[in-house]
């Protein structure tokens, strides 16, 4: 089964799941600002596919950080800030076994037999 992290109000989340309804697919959903998420499930997304490539660069939460945050960024703080506003991740995130997939473009979608 398939557990995909997001949250509900981005359409980017919301077409993945239509994509698993749709084909019949297994799945559960976690929202991260209704259920939080855990350092656990963070630290296991960084070591399998990097803390750059889930840190959402393009969100509004990313763009309302100073200069200086940003400017500072590495693996330790973007995990902090991660922790702290989940809006930072970069959505959706797919668990399946033990993959973890990132984002929703053609790529991931071939990936997740789509």
């Amino acid at each position: 089964m398939t557990k995909i992290y997001g949250i509900k109000n981005c359409d980017t989340c919301r077409k993945a799941l239509k994509s698993f309804v749709g084909a019949g697919k297994t799945h559960s959903y976690h929202d991260f600002r209704v259920n939080g998420l855990s350092a656990e499930s963070l630290d296991n997304w960084i070591k399998s596919v990097g803390w750059e490539k889930l840190l959402n660069r393009r969100g509004t939460t990313w763009r309302n950080l100073s200069e200086e945050i940003k400017g500072a960024i590495d693996e330790g703080s973007a995990r902090d800030l991660m922790l702290e506003n989940p809006t930072l991740i970069k959505r959706p995130v797919f668990e399946i076994e033990d993959s973890v997939v990132v984002g929703f473009t053609k790529n991931e979608q071939a990936l997740l037999g789509l």
